[in-house]
C-alpha cells in the first residue's frame, strides 16, 4: 500500500510554524495537527481505495482553507535552507520542557510538539531555522496559561491542584501499551456523553493528549511521557465525575461556552475506518476544528497498542466523541 501524500505532512507543520505570528493565538494550529493527524491514520490503519481517496479529499480541502497564503508560503520551503532534523527535534523538545510546570489547555503543549516531532520523522527534514523557531515559539507560548476553560464539577483551580497529586499515580503507568489500555478503559465505562467542550470533547482529548505522549516515548523521550502523565491524569480524574452525569441533578458547569442543560451528544452511524463517514461534508463544521481527523488518529493508535483490549465498549462510545454527520 502507498504511503499517503507527504507533502501533507509539510502543510501541516507551516500551519503549526506560523500560528502564533500570523495570529497571536495556538489555537490555528489544530489545523496543521490534524493535517499531520490525516496522514499518521491514513498510514497506519489498512484503509480501503476509496476510504483512504475520501479521507486525503477532505484533508486537502482543510489545508485548502487553513493554509498559508501568498508570499507567507515563501519561508516554509523544500530547498537547501533546511533545518536538520535533530536540531529541530531538539529545539522543539526543548520547548516543551518550558512547559512542564502544569496542565496547559488540555494538553495541546504535549499534543503540537509531539505531531510536529512525529511529522520530521516521517519526512527526513523540513523547514528552515525560521520555521523550526515557529513551532518551538508556539511551544514555549503555553507556559503559564490555564490548564483548560470547560470543566464539569470542577474549577480551574482545582484542576490545578489534581495535576499536581496525580504524581503518585503515575508509577503504574509505564509503557504506551498501558496508557492506551488506562484511556480505553475510561472512555469505555462512560453511560451517557454530552455534546459540549466539557464532556465529549474533554474525553476527545484524552484520547489526543495520551497518543502525544506514546508519540514521544516512541521518538525516544520517555522522559517526556513520563513528565506529561500527572497533568493527562488530572483530565482523566475530571472525567470520572461525570461517567453517569444526568442533566436531572445539580451539575456544577465551569465554562464560557457550554450551557445547562447538556444535551447528548448524537451517535455516528459510520466509524472513520468506513468510506462512508468521510463522504460527509465535514466542512460544514470546519472540520471540528480538526477532530474529524486528530480523534481518529489517536483512538485507532490506541486500539492497536492495546490489541488485548476488549474494545466493544470503546467502539461503541467513540461513535458519541466523533461528528455524526452534518
Amino acid at each position: 500500500m502507498l504511503k499517503p501524500d507527504p507533502r501533507h505532512l509539510s502543510a501541516g507543520l507551516g500551519i503549526i510554524a506560523a500560528c502564533k505570528a500570523r495570529t497571536g493565538d495556538i489555537w490555528e494550529a489544530h489545523y496543521g495537527a490534524a493535517a499531520i493527524a490525516s496522514y499518521l491514520f491514513r498510514r497506519d490503519n489498512g484503509l480501503s481505495a476509496a476510504a483512504e481517496s475520501a479521507v486525503a479529499n477532505q484533508t486537502e480541502r482543510m489545508i485548502a482553507a487553513h493554509a498559508l497564503r501568498g508570499d507567507d508560503h515563501a519561508s516554509i520551503t523544500g530547498s537547501a535552507g533546511e533545518m536538520p532534523r535533530g536540531d529541530a527535534e531538539r529545539e522543539i523538545v526543548q520547548a516543551l520542557g518550558g512547559t512542564l510546570d502544569g496542565l496547559h489547555w488540555v494538553g495541546h503543549n504535549f499534543i503540537y510538539s509531539a505531531l510536529a516531532i512525529a511529522a520530521l520523522r516521517e519526512l527526513g527534514t523540513w523547514g528552515t531555522a525560521d520555521d523550526v523557531g515557529g513551532i518551538a515559539a508556539l511551544v514555549r507560548s503555553f507556559k503559564g496559561t490555564i490548564p483548560g476553560r470547560s470543566w464539569i464539577g470542577f474549577r480551574v483551580s482545582e484542576v490545578k491542584r489534581l495535576a499536581r497529586e496525580a504524581d503518585s499515580e503515575t508509577e503504574g503507568i509505564g509503557s504506551p501499551t498501558q496508557l492506551s489500555g488506562l484511556v480505553l478503559t475510561e472512555l469505555a465505562v462512560f453511560k451517557r456523553i454530552y455534546r459540549a467542550e466539557a464532556h465529549h470533547d474533554l474525553i476527545g482529548h484524552t484520547l489526543t493528549f495520551s497518543h502525544a505522549l506514546n508519540l514521544l516515548h516512541d521518538c525516544g523521550y520517555g522522559d517526556l511521557f513520563r513528565a506529561g502523565l500527572p497533568q493527562l491524569l488530572a483530565m482523566v480524574k475530571v472525567l470520572r465525575a461525570s461517567r453517569e452525569l444526568d442533566m436531572d441533578g445539580d451539575v456544577q458547569l465551569v465554562s464560557p461556552v457550554d450551557r445547562l442543560p447538556l444535551r447528548l451528544a448524537p451517535r455516528s452511524d459510520w466509524l472513520p475506518t468506513e468510506e462512508a463517514y468521510w463522504t460527509e461534508d465535514h466542512a460544514a463544521d470546519d472540520w471540528d476544528f480538526g477532530h474529524a481527523f486528530k480523534f481518529p488518529c489517536s483512538f485507532y493508535d490506541h486500539l492497536r497498542r492495546a490489541a488485548d483490549f476488549p474494545r466493544d465498549a470503546a467502539v461503541e462510545n467513540f461513535r458519541y466523541i466523533v461528528p455524526a454527520g452534518c
